[in-house]
């Protein structure tokens, strides 16, 4: 990997950091992060708290936010393994802007779903001509 970009610009398509804007944009990436805040959680414990989420989505975010190294999984040895999911330094410097991002989304929760009721049942325009 190329640690000396000379641009690092969201805006240019080919700038990787719009991958992890991609990552952490993710719901149930924020959603995860947000739940790890607060200290470590298993599996089990991590998919009864994100109602919802299914298994699958639940692993792929897991693995993208631990190759990203914003999530750390340890791995006890024992019968049966014990797997438990914590955030790193990395993942808590994001974490409390995923909290704000899901405080102001049930903040203005009644404010869009009034907006989106207006924009759905507003007249059509009529024809430019």
């Amino acid at each position: 990997m190329d640690t000396t970009l000379s641009k690092v610009d969201c805006y240019l398509r080919t700038c990787p950091s719009r991958t992890v804007l991609e990552a952490i944009a993710n719901k149930w990436a924020a959603l995860l992060v947000d739940t790890l805040r607060h200290g470590t959680l298993r599996f089990g414990e991590l998919r009864r708290r994100l109602d919802g989420i299914t298994q699958k989505s639940l692993t792929q975010g897991l693995r993208t936010l631990e190759r990203d190294g914003m999530v750390v999984r340890t791995v006890y040895p024992t019968v049966p393994p014990r797997v438990e999911y914590s955030l790193s330094p990395l993942g808590h410097s994001v974490a409390d802007l995923m909290s704000g991002i899901r405080s102001w989304s049930e903040e203005h929760l009644l404010e869009i779903l009034d907006a989106r009721d207006a924009y759905d049942n507003r007249p059509e325009p009529a024809p430019v001509s």
